[in-house]
């Protein structure tokens, strides 16, 4: 008769602390696309897409747009539409960018003036 009060007990607690459904999906890739003007004031902070040595980046516009898409959406980044390239590269990117203090600057740019920038 206790257990079945504290599992009773425990689940409206689990209930009652889960986040609400999301009631909108997903944005569509045309939605989270890049305008010309936002690329224009991002581009120049970006690391060059040739480094010095190694392998060239993938195009930062495409995984740029994939990044914009998951946080976005609040989708995982395994769901993220293959138009941005793969997932990984994108959550690499991000996490180097993250790291580096970059990702802050380019969302300060693309935030419109006067809003707070979150992430």
């Amino acid at each position: 008769m206790v257990a079945a009060r504290c599992h009773a007990a425990r689940r409206a607690l689990r209930q009652a602390t889960l986040p609400p459904a999301r009631a909108a999906p997903p944005p569509t890739v045309a939605e989270t696309g890049l305008t010309d003007a936002e690329w224009d004031r991002v581009a120049s902070m970006l690391p060059p897409l040739k480094p010095t040595r190694g392998r060239p980046n993938h195009d930062h516009r495409t995984v740029l747009a994939g990044i914009l898409w998951v946080v976005r959406s609040g989708a995982s980044w395994r769901a993220m539409p293959r138009e941005y390239g793969k997932w990984e590269t994108a959550y690499k990117r991000y996490r180097l960018w993250c790291a580096t203090g970059l990702w802050p600057r380019i969302l300060a740019e693309l935030a419109p003036s006067g809003s707070e920038v979150s992430l």
